[in-house]
């Protein structure tokens, strides 16, 4: 049986870019050898595309970009071609492309973007698609879609670039302090800040907006952070709840890549039936925002039991340590049939596109 090309994107014009690095090589590595033939397509953090052939430990610590193993490459826009053309010399290669796998993080590759090229130039593609990516990336939106299924959402308030300071401030002494100030569309909490009290506010506000263009003021849920990983197309598989114990602040951008005062305990330290309704709850979140292939669903649960939605990352951290894998290895199934399992959910989901080769050409 012929070997599947899966174009696996990585790094990109984001402040994840680091962290895409990681994901993307351990995708490339865990990748079914007799299954896969991983294409790997590097984009570096000023937007340059480049066909990348050589080591991948050079991607882990991003030097890929400055060797001569790379080559200008772009999708071909034409739903007749699913392929990626590469600039060699004076040649232009068009590789087959049987799936594009964007291991993307953040803006410009969680958001909708990446994924609605993919889908113009017909090819298929893993994990989920422009709507439910872009819907996921905007917390507004995102809880006010939940929060229709009737599930919990924290109270929060959306603030412009000309929003006026006392709409912020009355909104904290409504719901008290602590609150959390974050970017409306921003991954791996950049640009987050748990505000203490009103005088940290505006300092607050300020740093969320040099991530995006809206800020959300979000009310504190006491309790802990815990997490499903979710696989599926129709039938949906969700491994072990994970649990977020923290010593001391929240789960800011070092925490979540150090752990340095935190842990994470899989599976989660909560009754076996509140970890079934805690799955549930994530089926409909996930159902209701539209997602396919894979998604990480973040939940808050009280003290006095109640579920709370989070957010949904449709492109979680992806090496062996990450929370997605440690919930699915929990649960039974390893990295590389998870990754074997998302390529088939790609294909299952596209199974009308028509992009088949026998070699690469040239033009």
């Amino acid at each position: 049986m012929k070997k599947k090309n899966i174009l696996v994107i990585f790094g990109g014009c984001s402040s994840e870019y680091s962290v895409s690095l990681s994901s993307g090589t351990a995708v490339i590595r865990h990748l079914d050898p007799e299954k896969f033939e991983p294409l790997m397509l590097g984009i570096t953090q000023q937007g340059r595309w480049l066909y990348y052939t050589g080591p991948v430990e050079k991607i882990l610590d991003d030097t890929w970009h400055t060797s001569s193993f790379c080559a200008p490459a772009v999708l071909s826009p034409s739903r007749d071609d699913c392929c990626l053309l590469v600039q060699k010399g004076s040649e232009l290669l068009r590789l087959p492309v049987d799936m594009a796998f964007p291991v993307l993080h953040g803006k410009n590759g969680e958001d909708g973007t990446i994924q609605g090229l993919i889908e113009l130039a017909g090819i298929p593609l893993a994990g989920c698609g422009t709507l439910s990516s872009a819907l996921c990336m905007d917390k507004d939106r995102a809880h006010r879609l939940v929060k229709l299924e009737g599930i919990r959402v924290p109270r929060s308030l959306v603030l412009e670039k000309d929003f006026c300071p006392e709409d912020a401030m009355a909104f904290g002494r409504i719901t008290g302090y602590p609150l959390y100030v974050k970017p409306v569309k921003a991954g791996s909490s950049y640009g987050v800040s748990k505000v203490a009290g009103e005088e940290e506010l505006t300092e607050a506000i300020a740093l969320a907006f040099r991530h995006d263009d809206q800020v959300i003021l979000e009310e504190n849920i006491p309790g802990f952070e815990v997490g499903c990983a979710v696989l599926g197309n129709q039938e949906l598989m969700v491994g072990e709840v994970d649990e977020i114990e923290l010593s001391g602040g929240f789960f800011d951008f070092t925490e979540k890549y150090t752990l340095k005062t935190s842990a994470i305990h899989v599976p989660a330290r909560i009754a076996p039936e509140k970890a079934e309704e805690i799955k549930e709850t994530a089926r409909s979140i996930y159902r209701a925002l539209g997602c396919t292939g894979f998604a990480r669903v973040d939940l808050f649960l009280t003290p006095e039991g109640q579920i709370y939605f989070n957010e949904v990352n449709t492109i979680p951290g992806f090496t062996e340590h990450s929370r997605y894998p440690g919930m699915m290895k929990a649960a039974g199934h390893s990295f590389g049939e998870i990754l074997t399992r998302i390529v088939e959910l790609g294909m299952e989901k596209t199974a009308g596109y028509s992009c088949h080769f026998q070699e690469a050409e040239t033009l």
